[in-house]
């Protein structure tokens, strides 16, 4: 017979995932090791393992949850069914909100999914294609005339939103 989860299974893998971005942000991913990642989770190294094989599948869950959370707003604002301005407005606003409580995750997903297998980098980036096809497609409704622009458009909005916090530190 199977053993069931802890009642806190969850919250636990959310903790070391959250410590393992923090860590993994401030000190690099290649820097930082599976012994500091459970430090920084106040859990043992055998713990750690418990809950992740090793540090790629930490990067794996961090960059792969992040995106999937930022896809759901997406689908989330496009269900409101909005006029095209308000839709792209919604979207900013959003990821900005988004980003604001998420900087360790994004800074991973941004500079980290480098170090990823071919498999679990593609499943980030179809993610993040998503995303950015979803912008491209709002930009090219507000303004139907840079439509065959979108997508850079999108990937320049993209930019300003990634460096926002890092200016106004």
């Amino acid at each position: 017979m199977a053993r069931s989860r802890a009642a806190t299974y969850e919250d636990q893998s959310a903790l070391i995932l959250t410590r393992a971005a923090e860590l993994f942000a401030r000190k690099g991913f290649s820097a930082a090791t599976m012994n500091d990642v459970a430090a920084a989770s106040a859990v043992s190294k055998a713990t750690l393992y418990h809950y992740y094989r090793d540090k790629r599948s930490l990067l794996a869950q961090i960059a792969l949850a992040h995106v999937q959370r930022l896809e759901a707003l997406v689908l989330e604002v496009k269900s409101q069914r909005l006029a095209p301005t308000q839709e792209l407005q919604a979207l900013i606003e959003r990821f900005m909100d988004a980003y604001a409580g998420a900087q360790h995750e994004h800074r991973v997903l941004t500079e980290d999914v480098k170090f990823l297998g071919e498999e679990e980098r593609g499943d980030v980036e179809a993610a993040q294609r998503r995303v950015v096809a979803a912008f491209s497609h709002t930009i090219g409704r507000v303004r139907v005339d840079l439509k065959s622009r979108a997508t850079p458009l999108a990937m320049l909005l993209f930019g300003m939103i990634n460096w926002t916090f890092t200016w106004l530190k």
